[in-house]
């Protein structure tokens, strides 16, 4: 059976799906997408998969795709990070029964897509792009897709989005932001470039941008023409959003976490999601912050996220009638609804003693000194200290200058000393080298044993000779 394309893939295979999950590295996991699906998702993606280390890793295949196979976790769209036709191909090759379509990512705007040249990176580079996509429209049994963000110029875009349909991509997810518009740069997504794009290519279009709740994807179908819309952000601080819901948080955070009992993912997984959907609460309960940052169990999350629940109903209960959400919230902070990142202008200006998106990075005094890992080691260890002049001094190694054994015989460090004492059979009892101590022991064992006497050699012919030996086997 031929494989189908374009409108025809978008409405048979997909089945005509408007409400899509984003690819989300570390947040679009299994017990995610099923959470998503079972409150209005149509379709959904899976995180940005590396495709070199996908051909290399068998474990990464396992752990990533091959393990998350899952009849309600259907129809999925694998999406892949590469910039060589060859191994895109080949991870997709790989992964192709899995799915019922490969993504090519060319939206990532990260620094880590900088450094290994993929994502929006590669928006200039459409001769490779061409190879790439048509290469794998050749080679796959499944479609090709594409995920990419805009220009800054309108015609641009439009043009870039026609050459990928020209070589074979048979949807197309448009981000309308540049890759300079990320963090507290992101502003607002542009709807008339994805209109753009929609009045100009042949294939299904699906919009990404701007999506908050169940109003704005339909305001965004009308608006932009597109067939379907795509949620990140929005998605991970309320699930239910294409069901047009907002529950309470407790609802959602204890059935995903049902779900992750059933379909285990990385804690750091669970402790992400969980931190989006108390976003606003732990605004108020910033104690329990601290907690669900620190904890290394999933009962630990779970528990931490029951202590939420018990805080937000008695402040259900000491809500006095007709009282209003404050901090300029649309809801109640235990009522699920959007995160609206501030722009630069506006983070400078937050509050002394506010806490923002990222707390755990904003510890008092440190937010200028210390990286987030040395604050997460700080949490860990309150009596850790990060200043130089405090660090112990230490004595150099005589050959290479790293620090030497402190009990070392030859004042050197425990590479260099191995290699010396080996050379000279030498012991080094401060390194645990002890070269000469064994050599003398094997010595003394092999003297000690007794000599054994030579065996007399058989000639042929006598008795224990060769051909009788051969005669008694054969006979």
């Amino acid at each position: 059976m031929p494989k189908l394309q374009g409108f025809e893939f978008w409405s048979c295979t997909l089945g005509g799906a408007r409400h899509v999950v984003a690819p989300m590295v570390d947040q679009s996991e299994l017990a995610w997408r099923l959470l998503s699906r079972r409150h209005g998702a149509q379709l959904c993606y899976t995180p940005m998969l590396h495709a070199q280390v996908f051909i290399r890793d068998a474990n990464y295949r396992k752990e990533n795709l091959y393990c998350d196979v899952c009849p309600e976790d259907r129809p999925l769209i694998v999406q892949f990070c590469a910039n060589d036709p060859e191994v895109f191909v080949q991870a997709a090759l790989l992964a192709q029964d899995y799915c019922d379509a490969i993504d090519l990512n060319l939206g990532c705007p990260q620094m880590i897509a900088k450094r290994g040249h993929y994502g929006a990176f590669l928006q200039e580079e459409w001769d490779l792009l061409q190879r790439m996509i048509l290469l794998a429209h050749e080679k796959l049994s499944v479609p090709v897709t594409c995920k990419i963000r805009v220009f800054p110029e309108i015609d641009k875009t439009v043009r870039y989005a026609q050459m990928l349909e020209k070589a074979g991509c048979q949807l197309l997810t448009v981000h309308g932001r540049t890759k300079e518009q990320k963090g507290p740069l992101s502003g607002t997504a542009s709807w008339e470039h994805i209109k753009a794009v929609r009045k100009a290519v042949a294939i299904p279009v699906f919009a990404n941008g701007n999506i908050q709740c169940l109003r704005d994807v339909e305001r965004c179908i009308q608006d932009t023409g597109v067939q379907g819309v795509m949620s990140a952000e929005g998605n991970l601080h309320n699930p239910a959003l294409f069901e047009g819901r907002s529950p309470a948080v407790w609802e959602l955070a204890e059935e995903y976490l049902d779900i992750v009992r059933q379909h285990p993912c990385p804690l750091s997984y669970v402790r992400a999601h969980l931190f989006k959907l108390w976003h606003h609460t732990l605004q108020v309960h910033q104690q329990l912050r601290e907690e669900l940052a620190k904890v290394k169990t999933l009962e630990g999350i779970a528990a931490v996220s029951q202590e939420l629940k018990l805080r937000c109903q008695e402040d259900i209960s000491r809500q006095k009638e007709g009282e209003k959400p404050s901090g300029g919230l649309l809801f109640f902070h235990w009522i699920c609804q959007p995160y609206f990142r501030p722009g630069p202008r506006e983070g400078s200006k937050e509050s002394e003693g506010a806490r923002s998106k990222r707390a755990l990075e904003e510890e008092e005094g440190s937010t200028d000194v210390l990286s987030k890992n040395k604050q997460k080691k700080k949490l860990r260890n309150p009596h850790k200290t990060f200043d130089p002049s405090l660090k112990p001094k230490y004595a150099k190694c005589d050959q290479c200058g790293n620090p030497k054994g402190n009990r070392c015989v030859f004042n050197l460090c425990r590479g260099c000393c191995k290699k010396r004492a080996f050379k000279e059979t030498a012991d080094c009892p401060g390194h645990g080298l002890l070269f000469k101590t064994k050599l003398e022991k094997s010595l003394a064992w092999k003297g000690a044993q007794p000599r054994l006497q030579e065996p007399q050699q058989a000639r042929p012919g006598e008795p224990g000779g060769f051909p009788e030996v051969v005669g008694s086997v054969l006979a």
